[in-house]
């Protein structure tokens, strides 16, 4: 694929970040803090039922949710599908984690946040972390400091009840050198992934906050899919998903804007290959591949480039859904972070973008689960006559006739 060279391959986690003004987050229903109390957890009979020292809770069927999937009837266009997806989702005095809660609620749009599990453990606790093939407590992201450690604690608890899906980017993000996750065996996949769900389960006991309020959801359920640091090392994690009942991984790199498949019996959910307005190669759908295709690694690189740079990221998001949604219908997958790289223009970019794409005709903004809910609901059939079509394919003869397939003539889902 021409340009894969420059591509660059997305391997920042959250970094130390470059401080802006914290955006304030409007609660539901006019509270200036819904999450004040335990009590405010939106358990429909009552306060919520912890769980194991409190860290967690049960508190009913999440709120916000989609009517339940239905499959499409022969004949029918299928729907667009965009899911805009966060790496880390840790609040590091950005204010970025409200900024986009705040977004998704005035677009009426759910997404998926793969919680990094260090970002729940703190600092002072980090030999209880031990990666594979690294030093106890080592991270190549580091770890926040007790104020953004609860700043996280609010917007997850916040994201969880307004919808959206909170799946895991695992721990210490460890990309290169020889403790690279491209090298970890499914055993060390199954370890991080342990750790992952543990330092979810135990902050209370890790910080000893014992007034916070417990997060309003059985993690263990939650959990069904992640997408690994830098997209490496998918192929020893499947296995491990798989054993785990993990629905869907986003690990790929380089997708292609087709539908999707499944691998080893998971949904292979890849970030995806888009145009690249003013050149002929296609980029990562990420916000770190658009920087390391402009500014290489720098994060703060000339500012009079940022105008052009911003457009062209927003145009990039853009050019990809609009191939899709006027040919294929395949799904778009937008990868992002809670960074302020170059100015911020990532996040302003990512913001047009979905304001733009909201409130298209059959257009839905959903969480990576909602959407693997959608195709676990269609007959394989009509799957696999959809995975017929290549990139920018309209079908042939339109919707209405291209999809009434004979029942069971193309095939199965998985392979």
């Amino acid at each position: 694929m021409s340009g894969i060279s420059r591509r660059g391959v997305a391997r920042l986690g959250l970094g130390a970040g470059i401080g802006v003004a914290a955006v304030s987050l409007a609660a539901r229903g006019g509270q200036d803090d819904p999450l004040a109390g335990a009590g405010a957890l939106g358990a429909p009979g009552g306060p919520p039922r912890l769980i194991g020292d409190g860290s967690t809770s049960y508190t009913g069927r999440q709120p916000h949710q989609p009517d339940p999937p239905t499959a499409l009837e022969p004949g029918q266009t299928p729907p667009q599908f965009v899911v805009f997806s966060w790496d880390g989702a840790g609040e590091i005095g950005t204010g970025l984690f409200a900024r986009f809660l705040e977004l998704a609620r005035a677009q009426g749009a759910h997404m998926t946040f793969f919680l990094s599990g260090l970002y729940l453990l703190p600092e002072e606790k980090k030999r209880l972390y031990r990666p594979p093939n690294n030093p106890a407590g080592a991270s190549d992201i580091g770890y926040l400091t007790d104020a953004h450690l609860k700043e996280t604690l609010r917007y997850v608890r916040q994201a969880w009840l307004d919808g959206h899906e909170i799946g895991t980017h695992f721990n210490g993000h460890f990309c290169a050198g020889p403790g690279s996750v491209a090298d970890w065996t499914p055993a060390q996949w199954r370890s991080e992934i342990e750790q992952a769900r543990a330092f979810v389960r135990s902050w209370r006991t890790h910080t000893g906050w014992r007034d916070e309020p417990p997060l309003p959801f059985d993690y263990d359920r939650e959990l069904v899919g992640g997408r690994t640091p830098c997209l490496l090392g998918q192929e020893n994690l499947l296995p491990v998903a798989r054993e785990l009942g993990w629905r869907y991984d986003a690990s790929s790199p380089g997708g292609l804007q087709r539908w999707p498949r499944k691998r080893r019996g998971v949904w292979d959910l890849p970030l995806q290959s888009i145009p690249f307005p003013g050149h002929t190669f296609e980029v990562l759908s990420m916000d770190y591949n658009m920087l390391a295709n402009q500014s290489k690694t720098s994060t703060r690189a000339p500012s009079y480039n940022y105008p052009y740079w911003r457009a062209q990221a927003a145009q990039a998001y853009l050019a990809g859904f609009e191939r899709a949604y006027e040919t294929n219908r395949a799904p778009l997958f937008i990868g992002n972070h809670f960074e302020v790289w170059n100015g911020g223009i990532y996040m302003d970019a990512v913001e047009e973008a979905l304001q733009r794409i909201a409130g298209r005709k059959d257009v839905r903004l959903v969480s990576f689960r909602q959407f693997v809910d959608w195709l676990d609901a269609q007959d394989p059939g009509i799957l696999a006559r959809l995975r017929t079509l290549q990139v920018g394919e309209k079908p042939d003869g339109g919707w209405s006739g291209f999809l009434r397939p004979a029942k069971g003539a193309y095939g199965t889902v998985d392979r």
